[in-house]
C-alpha cells in the first residue's frame, strides 16, 4: 500500500472517521487491509477492525499475523467473535486455532455453531503438517446420477458456502470419491446430459495422513488448484486448495532455508521475533558446529611435525579448506534443491555420487592446475610443493563433491530432512577430510 494512501487511512483512524474509513477501506483488496492494521499498535487494531464492515472482517481476519489474530479475539466480544469463526473458511479456522493458547481456543469453539465447531475438530485432529491439517471440509459435492442442470442447482445453493466452485467432486451414497468435473466441463454439456457420462472417474488425490511436501509436489506436477483428500477407507473429507499448497511451498522453503543456514527452523518473521529467540535458535547450532571443529584442531595438533619441516605448508591449510567447503556446498545445495522437487530420490544415490565424481575429476583438474601455475609464480623454486598441494586440492574437491552429493540422499534415508545436511556440516566434514587427505599426500611426497 503505497506510504500516502496509509497516510490518509491512519489520519481517518486518528480523527474517529469511521464510517469514512470504512468506505476507504472497501476500496482495497482485503489482502492490502490486513497490511494496513499489521502496521498499527493497541487499541487502533481494534477500533480499525471494528471499522470494517461484518462481511470483510472475516477476510481481513485471516490474512493478519497469529499475534495479532490474538490480540484482536482477546478484545471484542463473543458476538463478533462468531461472526468472524463462522465466516472463515474452516481451514483457515484451524490454522488460527492450531497457534492459539488454550484459553483463547476455548472461548472461539464456544461461539462457533454447532456445524463449524465440528469441522474444526475434524481437521484438528489430524497430524500436522499432513494433507488432513490443510485441507477445508467446504467443497461441491454431486452425484453421478444427476443432471447437468441438478448439478448447477446443487452449485448456486452451495457456492456462497464453498471456499471454491471451480472443481466439483462426484460421489456415491457412502461419501466414496467416484469422479471429478470443472464448472467449465458443466458448462460446455447439455442441461439433460449424465454427471456419470461427463466426469473423469481416474481421479489424483491425497490421503489424509500425506505429508503436505507431497500434496505441494502433485499440484506442480498437474497444475491443480484444488486436490480432493480421502480417508483410509476412499473417503471424500476435504480438498486442498492453491492458496493453502502456496502457503505449504513458503513454510517448506522457508524451513529448508534456516536448516541450511544453520539455525532451528521457526515459523514467526524476522522483525517479529524476539531476540533471545533468534539467538537461542543459532547458537545451538553454532556450538554443535564448534565442538565438531575440535576434530580439525586434533588433525593439526597430529601433523604438527609436517608444518616444522615445511612452515609453507601452513599457508596453503585456508584455501583447502574454503575450496573443500565451497565445492561441497554447491553440491549438496544442488542435491538438496533437487530433492525438494522430487527430481532426485534416495534409489538415485548411485547415479549422484558417480556424476559428482566425475564432474569433480574436470573441475579438480581445472583448479589443481590454476593452483600449481600460482604456487610456481609466487615461490619459484617450489615444484614439488606447487604439485603436492595441488594434487592435495584435486583431492579436496573430489571428495567434498562426493560427501555434498552423499550424505543430502543418505538424510533422506534416514527420515531426517537432507537440509540439515546443508553447508555448514557439509563444510565440517570437509574441513576434517580435507586436511587429512593433504597431510597424508605431504608425508609421502615431502617428508
Amino acid at each position: 500500500m503505497p506510504a500516502i494512501i496509509y497516510q490518509e487511512l491512519y489520519e481517518l483512524l486518528q480523527s474517529k472517521q469511521l464510517k469514512a474509513l470504512r468506505e476507504k477501506l472497501e476500496e482495497f483488496n482485503v489482502v492490502d487491509v490486513a497490511e494496513f492494521i499489521e502496521e498499527l499498535e493497541g487499541e487502533d487494531i481494534i477500533i480499525a477492525f471494528r471499522a470494517l464492515h461484518k462481511d470483510t472482517a472475516a477476510e481481513v481476519f485471516s490474512y493478519l499475523p497469529y499475534e495479532m489474530q490474538e490480540h484482536v479475539v482477546k478484545s471484542i466480544t463473543d458476538q463478533e467473535i462468531a461472526h468472524i469463526i463462522n465466516d472463515l473458511f474452516v481451514d483457515d479456522a484451524a490454522d488460527f486455532l492450531e497457534e492459539m493458547p488454550a484459553n483463547v481456543v476455548k472461548r472461539v469453539l464456544k461461539n462457533a455453531s454447532p456445524e463449524t465447531r465440528s469441522l474444526i475438530n475434524q481437521i484438528l485432529q489430524y497430524p500436522q503438517d499432513s494433507a488432513g491439517s490443510i485441507m477445508t471440509a467446504e467443497f461441491v459435492g454431486l452425484k453421478k446420477t444427476m443432471t447437468v442442470r441438478e448439478a448447477f442447482e446443487r452449485i448456486r445453493k452451495e457456492a456462497v458456502d464453498r471456499e471454491t466452485v471451480y472443481t466439483c467432486y462426484v460421489m456415491d451414497e457412502n461419501r466414496h470419491l467416484e469422479g471429478v468435473i470443472t464448472v467449465r466441463e458443466l458448462l460446455m454439456a447439455d442441461d439433460d446430459t449424465l454427471i456419470s457420462d461427463i466426469m473423469h472417474t481416474n481421479v489424483i488425490y491425497a490421503r489424509t495422513t500425506d505429508d503436505q511436501e507431497k500434496v505441494a509436489h502433485l499440484f506442480a506436477k498437474y497444475d491443480f488448484i484444488s486436490l480432493p483428500v480421502v480417508d483410509q477407507e476412499n473417503r471424500l473429507v476435504g480438498i486442498v486448495t492453491v492458496d493453502d499448497v502456496v502457503a505449504v511451498i513458503t513454510q517448506e522453503a522457508t524451513e529448508d532455508f534456516q536448516l541450511m543456514a544453520a539455525t532451528s527452523p521457526t515459523e514467526r518473521p524476522y522483525l517479529k521475533s524476539s531476540v533471545w529467540e533468534l539467538a537461542k535458535n543459532r547458537v545451538i547450532w553454532l556450538a554443535i558446529l564448534m565442538l565438531s571443529a575440535t576434530f580439525t584442531g586434533l588433525i593439526l595438533q597430529r601433523y604438527e611435525q609436517a608444518f616444522v619441516a615445511l612452515p609453507l605448508l601452513v599457508s596453503f591449510i585456508p584455501m583447502l579448506t574454503d575450496t573443500g567447503g565451497n565445492a561441497g556446498s554447491q553440491t549438496s545445495t544442488l542435491v538438496i534443491r533437487g530433492m525438494a522437487l522430487d527430481e532426485i530420490s534416495p534409489s538415485d544415490i548411485g547415479k549422484v555420487v558417480w556424476k559428482e565424481f566425475r564432474i569433480s575429476l574436470i573441475v579438480g583438474l581445472v583448479l589443481g592446475t590454476m593452483n600449481f601455475g600460482r604456487i610456481l609464480l609466487m615461490y619459484p623454486g617450489e615444484p614439488l610443493v606447487a604439485f603436492t598441494v595441488s594434487l592435495a586440492l584435486m583431492a579436496t574437491v573430489i571428495i567434498a563433491k562426493s560427501i555434498g552429493g552423499l550424505l543430502p540422499i543418505v538424510a533422506r534415508m534416514l527420515k531426517a530432512d537432507p537440509a540439515i545436511m546443508a553447508s555448514p556440516v557439509i563444510t565440517t566434514i570437509v574441513d576434517a577430510a580435507a586436511l587429512i587427505v593433504y597431510f597424508k599426500i605431504v608425508e609421502a611426497i615431502l617428508l
